[in-house]
């Protein structure tokens, strides 16, 4: 079988306007499939406050620095725009439009772009207007309330959930979806709308259905997939590690309480009101042994059960550094472009692009003269909201 460079999006040209959060993962995404990424940063930085050498969802793409609030920086992005496929913006609904790098000056320029906007409540809406972040998304969408224990608040899936779940991975879909359209007979550019409120609710589609049959709760901790079942769940070992179980189906369990040890004295668990003391045997029986003990006893069986790892520790494990999960680069451990692909397999091709490394570069491969000559730089940095929209 053939095999290509740089992944299935080679050759597509995306241009991301700098922002923080799921607007460059998604940009991160595509530029491991192969996409040409160019990153319009601006002076002053977007706000995320880390070393641009180790932000990894600038990773494979080229960055140009330019300033917004000037004319001519708004002529060259619009250049730019003229031979991108797509755009990604994650500005405050109206932004965009204020600088003169929204949909409709952009459309003029280029019928068949794909314009992606990338915001957490919408671009309308009663709260479209209001700053947000992660936790506040999945909160109104009942995500938030679904995780963590019966007797406590939810637990805070770090920005996982929102941002990059229902935020970054929908912005995908919808922009290779529209992509797909612009490059058919008679198709044409668009918008992508993609909220991460809407992404978010999407996610719970199956739980609403189980919701509506009657087979789920509507509280925390007392369900089949939320910690309500004894047998799915996270348990303390000897050291203070954890261990995750998972083992749903009967013949796992089964597997999962005989490598345990307690398959003669468990409570039966199709009996409901024996769960609580089912969860203290399996819990005692855990607190006997190390996490690397219980590791070893459950290695490669069919008890679904499998160590809880830290981040640092996640590349060391087994399976994940044989199907190479995690790759090194540039002297940076980072996760591996995924999914997979047989015949044009996405890589890690370039380390984080600096703020306006490859001006240069972008100015010849892309054909914008104007971008050499750089617009009159702005005697302050521009200020940031906490989310990095412009203001």
């Amino acid at each position: 079988m053939t095999r290509s460079g740089n992944g299935p999006l080679s050759g597509v040209r995306v241009l991301e306007l700098a922002g923080i959060g799921p607007g460059p993962f998604a940009a991160m995404l595509l530029a491991d499939l192969g996409a040409d990424v160019v990153r319009v940063d601006r002076p002053g930085g977007a706000g995320l406050g880390i070393d641009p050498a180790s932000d990894l969802t600038n990773r494979n793409k080229s960055s140009v620095l330019v300033d917004l609030k000037q004319p001519a920086g708004v002529g060259q992005v619009l250049d730019l725009v003229e031979r991108a496929d797509v755009l990604i913006e994650g500005y405050r609904p109206g932004v965009a439009e204020r600088l003169g790098v929204g949909p409709e000056p952009c459309l003029a320029r280029n019928p068949r772009l794909v314009y992606g906007r990338m915001t957490g409540w919408g671009q309308d809406g009663p709260l479209s207007g209001t700053a947000g972040h992660d936790i506040g998304y999945i909160a109104i969408t009942g995500a938030l309330g679904m995780i963590g224990p019966p007797d406590g608040p939810p637990a805070i899936p770090a920005n996982l959930l929102g941002d990059y779940a229902g935020g970054s991975l929908y912005l995908v879909i919808g922009v290779l979806a529209a992509l797909q359209h612009a490059r058919t007979d008679g198709g044409t550019g668009q918008v992508v709308d993609a909220a991460i409120v809407d992404g978010t609710a999407h996610l719970t589609a199956m739980i609403h259905g189980m919701l509506a049959a009657g087979g789920w709760q509507d509280r925390r901790g007392a369900n089949l997939l939320d910690g309500g079942a004894p047998f799915y769940g996270a348990y303390e070992t000897a050291d203070g590690g954890y261990m995750a179980v998972g083992a749903l189906e009967q013949r796992f369990y089964a597997e999962f309480i005989r490598l345990l040890g307690i398959e003669d004295d468990a409570p039966g668990r199709d009996d409901l009101a024996a769960w609580d003391d089912l969860r203290s045997a399996i819990a005692a029986r855990f607190r006997t042994r190390t996490r690397d003990e219980w590791t070893a006893v459950f290695q490669e069986s069919d008890a679904c059960v499998a160590p809880v790892l830290s981040l640092r520790e996640a590349p060391g494990h087994p399976h994940l550094a044989a199907r190479g999960t995690f790759t090194e680069h540039a002297g940076l451990t980072q996760p591996a472009p995924a999914p997979r692909f047989s015949a044009t397999p996405g890589t890690v091709r370039r380390p984080p692009a600096r703020p306006g490394a490859d001006t240069e570069e972008v100015a010849r491969d892309w054909q914008a003269p104007s971008l050499a000559t750089p617009a009159e730089q702005p005697r302050r940095p521009l200020r940031t909201t906490p989310e990095g929209t412009a203001e």
